[in-house]
């Protein structure tokens, strides 16, 4: 069965394969707070297994909140996992912190041998916005300080890098949602690098990054509330949800003023996910009717067109 809990809504997720199972770490609040819009301060990361990625099996919660004072200690937010050659699995997640009013965030780490018990590196951020390149709280600019939704993959030589959701210190107010990207050698120790697209994007902010070769296509995928986009991307793309452009390897270059839009009414913060060598879009169930759905899809086969992007499968 789909991803539907009765007792939570369940919003942005990300996954990791350990040869047998594809696990699900994802977003969830409890359907008591009432007004979907409270779920984002009161969620917990989830965890679920599938050998088909459409039968799911719920455990228990991969991680919570840490006790003040923390990087974590009002969210834990979108993130990603990735394995080190010891066989390690680092979870990179985002979080905003009570000690600071919440609107600051940063990236964390946890790590676990098995997927299922994780253990939080340090209660300091790993990783945070530098201002050389980036936006900071900037009241009545901007709601937040957006440094979010680590997406973290190694190149052929080596390098770690991260993708990350993030502002440029420069532009109009809706252009300047940018591939903000840091890159480490041991997973630890991170130093923040220039963006890796321009401003003119099109984008106030851009969720949810993910890189992947889809069908030996390098393509970048993210996602943009239909508030966000400037009123130029609005009129092109009729409303908000899934975006993904192409570029000449995982690292671009990326000009996300080409974006293409997946044609779906409501998913978002969706990833692909490969599954015996065929690629799947995943992602939750966003507005529907006016009322939030907050559950993940049914995979949606896809494949990336090269200067296109991701379009469903035929």
């Amino acid at each position: 069965k789909m991803l539907k809990l009765a007792d939570s809504w369940v919003w942005d997720s990300w996954y990791a394969f350990d040869g047998e199972y594809h696990h699900a770490f994802y977003l969830r609040a409890s359907r008591a707070l009432g007004n979907p819009d409270r779920r984002h301060r009161n969620p917990y990361i989830g965890h679920a297994i599938s050998k088909d990625l459409k039968n799911w099996e719920v455990l228990a919660d991969a991680v919570a909140i840490s006790e003040s004072p923390a990087f974590d200690s009002w969210t834990t937010w979108t993130g990603s996992v990735v394995r080190d050659d010891d066989g390690l699995w680092w979870m990179f997640y985002t979080g905003t912190s009570r000690e600071d009013g919440g609107d600051i965030q940063t990236v964390g780490a946890a790590t676990s041998s098995d997927l299922m018990t994780w253990n939080k590196l340090s209660s300091e951020a790993l990783v945070k916005a530098d201002p050389q390149w980036y936006e900071l709280l900037s009241p009545g600019f901007w709601h937040d300080q957006a440094w979010r939704d680590p997406w973290v993959f190694r190149t052929d030589d080596g390098l770690w890098h991260m993708y990350v959701t993030a502002r440029a210190n420069e532009g109009e107010r809706f252009e300047r949602g940018v591939v903000g990207h840091a890159t480490s050698s041991d997973l630890r120790s991170w130093t923040v690098q220039p963006p890796l697209s321009e401003t003119n994007s099109g984008f106030g902010q851009t969720e949810v990054f993910q890189v992947a070769v889809v069908d030996g296509v390098p393509t970048l995928l993210w996602c943009c509330g239909w508030r966000e986009l400037s009123e130029e991307s609005l009129e092109k793309y009729g409303a908000g949800g899934m975006f993904s452009v192409t570029g000449d390897s995982v690292l671009g270059p990326w000009d996300l003023s080409k974006a293409t839009r997946f044609p779906h009414p409501s998913i978002y913060a969706a990833r692909v996910v490969e599954h015996e060598g065929e690629w799947f879009m995943l992602g939750f169930r966003d507005m529907e009717d006016d009322k939030f759905v907050g559950e993940l899809t049914d995979p949606i086969p896809v494949t990336s067109i090269p200067g296109v992007g991701l379009v469903p499968k035929q």
